[in-house]
């Protein structure tokens, strides 16, 4: 049965050779086209925004990305146990804003700015105040995500965000990845936690420093030592056999990047695609909060300020 959002909203953004949609659940991104011989290429994978997003597509995921084990957490002396919304795994997964609507701040033409205060939960009890704002420009699509301590304590803080990307109507199987990244943290299968410390990519299954073929792999996997360009910004790379391509870009908040692969024959389907390819910017990797592993921490009044993209080739 599909699970129905109630009220949620769309936001379409233009520029140039690029149109996009944001949505006010999770203030997600909903859609990323570009036209091309006069044909409107998806350069993210989309669904019904009336339904569920299928496997959190587009989603903001904060004030922490992926999973706290076993929901809890220990900060400034103080310990801190979290809803677990990870029943079968036990952990606290994907924060506490991406199945909530946001609000409005202002929609333009080519920009829509959303925001929403995260509020008290169990296990939660700082005050953050939280924007993102979707621009589309020559150069495709960016992403400005703040984090603000509106409270009189420090706050532990991370984000992430569950974007699918695709090269138009091309197969993900039929294309190659780029992951810009030295290292792959190892996780246990079963609830997909640290299992050990990052690991160098060289000789390794996890090595995509030069493209490889998506066919058959199989990815659930946290990747950091991220490389940046002569710009400053790592991007990760999917390109189709005719050169086109859509590459997915994160600044220098950005630390990490989760690259997922979902396969309907693994009991993770995608809608009606054979292969979905998800290429997730993240602040700290799973259950951060207790290992430390870059863990903003946000002093009463700091603002946090990082941005991610996708653009097409």
């Amino acid at each position: 049965m599909t699970e129905t959002v109630v009220e949620t909203k769309t936001y379409p953004i233009s520029f140039g050779d690029y149109r996009a949609r944001a949505i006010s659940l999770g203030a997600g991104l909903h859609v990323l086209e570009r036209i091309v011989d006069g044909q409107w290429l998806q350069l993210t994978e989309t669904y019904d925004p009336a339904s569920k997003p299928p496997l959190g597509s587009g989603m903001t995921l904060a004030p922490w990305p992926n999973r706290i084990r076993d929901g809890k957490f220990e900060f400034g002396g103080t310990s801190h146990q979290l809803d677990i919304t990870e029943p079968a795994a036990n952990n606290a997964i994907h924060g506490l804003v991406r199945r909530r609507n946001w609000d409005l701040v202002e929609h333009s033409e080519a920009r829509v700015e959303q925001s929403i205060e995260v509020g008290q939960h169990p296990g939660w009890p700082y005050a953050l105040r939280l924007t993102v704002t979707h621009e589309l420009g020559d150069n495709g699509l960016t992403v400005t995500h703040t984090a603000t301590n509106e409270g009189s304590e420090a706050a532990p803080f991370g984000l992430g965000v569950h974007p699918f990307i695709r090269v138009g109507d091309v197969p993900n199987a039929d294309c190659t990845l780029e992951i810009a990244a030295t290292s792959y943290l190892p996780l246990d299968p079963t609830r997909n936690l640290p299992d050990g410390p990052p690991q160098p990519v060289a000789g390794t299954e996890n090595d995509f420093t030069t493209p490889r073929s998506l066919a058959g792999v199989w990815l659930d996997t946290p990747f950091t030592g991220l490389v940046p360009d002569a710009s400053g910004i790592a991007r990760h790379v999917l390109r189709a056999p005719d050169g086109s391509a859509t590459a997915l870009w994160s600044d220098a908040a950005f630390g990490w990047v989760q690259v997922f692969t979902a396969y309907p024959e693994r009991g993770k389907p995608y809608l009606n695609r054979d292969l979905a390819l998800a290429v997730e910017p993240m602040t700290c990797p799973p259950d951060a909060f207790n290992s430390g592993l870059d863990v903003v921490v946000l002093e009463p009044g700091k603002t946090w300020s990082g941005s991610w993209g996708v653009t097409g080739e």
